[in-house]
């Protein structure tokens, strides 16, 4: 799954991916657009090179071509991800330190803490109590069913974060404990939860920000598009290349980014 690194969302549902074709020679392009002109130069790169990672992980493609348009430093950003550049040798002027492994680690934290607030306050609503919660292991919540469609959603995404942190491997293993892998002490469960709640609302703002400056600038544009006939691939209705590879082969490689 390929996400806005700040927002922990797929780029799919945010509507950045504008559209996806797969050539002749098993070659996929992916273009894609932000809300702004503007947007932060190392998100984008972070996104574009999550893309072609994905996109390269299916055995039958070939090479993954992120295009990103409409952007302030768009042709640094798709020369330097083409040619597998870092960031530093990409975007010299945007670049402190040369590496995003910092700011990767800063959003990865927060899309943990995002996940695993939503999923403590579905279990209170349950009923759980917090001691029961701080000593739940994994083999337990795994098995509690959630009627939210929203919670059933995000709880997978918790069970990945957990496991990228190497901090949810075994069955007996706390299905709660912080982001550095400390037990959560039952009196300290409301003072950490509010600062859960701060990371959560802010990720949420910046998210709703997102979508309706996205929307904003290409309404015209999505409009227009939409009232227009689709092509063969369900897409656009020019002769892009999917329509000659089909909707099967069309599903499987979008699907890399979801």
């Amino acid at each position: 799954m390929v996400t806005d690194p700040e927002l922990d969302e797929p780029v799919t549902e945010l509507g950045f991916v504008e559209q996806v074709s797969v050539d002749h020679d098993d070659g996929v392009e992916i273009v894609f657009r932000l809300p702004t002109y503007w947007c932060s130069a190392n998100f984008a790169f972070l996104m574009a090179d999550d893309m072609r990672r994905a996109v390269s992980s299916l055995p039958w493609v070939r090479e993954a071509r992120p295009q990103l348009r409409d952007h302030m430093v768009a042709e640094e950003i798709n020369k330097g991800v083409r040619e597998g550049m870092s960031f530093g040798e990409a975007l010299k002027d945007f670049a402190s330190g040369g590496s995003l492994d910092e700011l990767r680690e800063k959003f990865r934290r927060k899309a943990f803490e995002r996940r695993q607030e939503t999923m403590i306050l579905a279990l209170r609503g349950l009923g759980y109590e917090d001691p029961a919660i701080c000593r739940m292991d994994l083999s337990t919540f795994d098995a509690i069913n959630f009627d939210s469609e929203e919670i059933a959603r995000q709880k997978p995404r918790y069970r990945e974060l957990l496991v990228e942190r190497n901090l949810g491997n075994l069955a007996g293993d706390r299905a709660f404990v912080t982001y550095d892998g400390c037990t959560i002490k039952r009196h300290e469960m409301v003072s950490y939860l509010q600062r859960l709640r701060g990371v959560r609302i802010n990720m949420e703002f910046n998210s709703s920000l997102c979508r309706g400056l996205l929307a904003v600038r290409y309404r015209d544009v999505d409009g227009d598009r939409s009232s227009q006939t689709p092509g063969p691939c369900g897409g656009c209705d020019s002769g892009c290349a999917a329509q000659s590879v089909g909707p099967a082969v069309l599903k499987a490689h979008s699907a890399a980014l979801v």
